[in-house]
């Protein structure tokens, strides 16, 4: 139920306001691989400002930058949501132009409107809400937009390591969850495994090393390996998992290859370490007698992404599963299949974390025509809006951020 000061608060989302902010925001584009997360930060800091937040700007890469909003104080611990600026290329499929956004049918369309620019424009404006309606103090609400999130994870690496003067008692990850309280992911990480062998002549391939053939007993270890993860899945979040995205390698059909790449995705459990996970796999390929007799083989970590698991109990469920009951009605809790850069804060700065937010990933994420219901994007920024609202009023433990 919620009390004079909440209903205040809700009396103040403005819902056309999120869809004009989430459409600015899809028109601004974004794509990644690209560098272009500039001019979606732009409109978020020109649109931010124009709402009094504060605004702070990390350039961390040339024209890729963080930006954080905040709005109350520093004093106490408040509530921090996390999104990103970047998006997937829109590729092709499409029937409009992905990058200006439209509305039919009571879903807003184009890239990035479920993942995740209606899900940043909720928590802007569930922000604007709580400012209005005189309910931030101590605490700081604060929405840390970053870079590079679809790729290697710029934005969230400069973000844990750069001192903050602001600590948060939870963190809520405004990824597509379709409104369910999502309390851990698997984290990711991308390996690359380059084999190299000796050229020759292929009417004697025995004058050679093929670097292609070693490469194809990798992936038959890999295969193994996976086999071993499933017999031992965790009891929630399942087993990690070995995935062979792509194998390159070879310069002629009449030539011995003499270099083969093959890059492997990685399914983290929490606690678990992509580097450590590479060196093990480096040394069952020693193991396997797959090195040696002219064949070199390396184990590189390209990406890492860790996981997460909030326990049931920790009060940010409580919070946000309340939350969305009084904004939109009992969607519980789960599990997801994806990783997000919530396993970041999570790990490297101990804030219980928890993912949230509006829009279907599996059905309408990284896809032609993509879209979120306009319902869902004016229910979660009211849930964002309760969440702040009860985390700041009753804050919980103090994390330093």
């Amino acid at each position: 139920m919620t009390d004079a000061l909440e209903r205040r608060i809700l009396e103040r989302i403005d819902d056309d306001a999120i869809v004009s902010l989430a459409s600015a925001l899809i028109d601004a584009g974004g794509e990644n691989p690209g560098s272009t997360e500039g001019s979606v930060a732009a409109v978020l800091d020109e649109h931010c400002r124009a709402l009094g937040f504060d605004v702070e700007i990390d350039d961390v890469a040339p024209g890729r930058p963080n930006v954080v909003v905040s709005v109350g104080g520093s004093d106490e611990p408040g509530v921090l949501f996390v999104g990103h600026s970047d998006v997937v290329p829109a590729g092709s499929g499409w029937t409009s132009d992905p990058f200006r956004a439209t509305v039919r049918d009571g879903r807003l369309f184009g890239r990035g409107a479920c993942d995740m620019k209606g899900g940043l424009a909720a928590v802007v404006m569930a922000m604007a809400a709580l400012k209005e309606a005189g309910a931030v103090g101590a605490s700081p609400v604060s929405l840390a937009c970053l870079v590079d999130e679809e790729d290697t994870g710029l934005g969230i690496r400069a973000y844990v390591r750069a001192p903050h003067r602001r600590t948060y008692a939870s963190c809520i990850v405004a990824e597509p969850t379709d409104l369910v309280t999502i309390v851990g992911c698997r984290g990711a990480a991308n390996l690359e495994i380059t084999v190299t062998g000796r050229s020759a002549h292929a009417g004697r391939p025995s004058n050679g090393r093929n670097a292609i053939s070693s490469a194809a007993r990798i992936v038959g270890l890999l295969d193994t390996m996976a086999e071993e993860l499933r017999a031992s899945a965790h009891p929630t979040l399942g087993p990690g998992t070995w995935n062979v995205g792509t194998i390159a390698g070879g310069t002629g059909t009449s030539m011995v290859a003499d270099r083969c790449v093959i890059t492997a995705d990685r399914r983290l459990l929490p606690g678990e370490d992509a580097h450590d996970i590479a060196a093990h796999l480096a040394n069952r390929v020693r193991a396997a007698g797959i090195t040696g007799d002219g064949i070199d083989v390396s184990v590189d970590v390209a990406m890492e992404m860790p996981g997460f698991l909030t326990s049931n109990d920790a009060a940010v469920v409580g919070t946000v599963v309340g939350a969305v009951t009084d904004a939109a009605g009992f969607r519980g809790t789960d599990v997801w299949t994806a990783s997000c850069d919530g396993g970041f804060v999570a790990r490297d700065l101990g804030t219980p974390t928890v993912v949230f937010g509006p829009g279907e990933i599996e059905t309408q994420a990284h896809q032609p025509d993509e879209s979120v219901s306009v319902r869902q994007l004016c229910d979660s920024a009211r849930a964002y809006a309760l969440m702040a609202s009860r985390t700041i009023v009753r804050p919980a433990v103090m994390t330093k951020t």
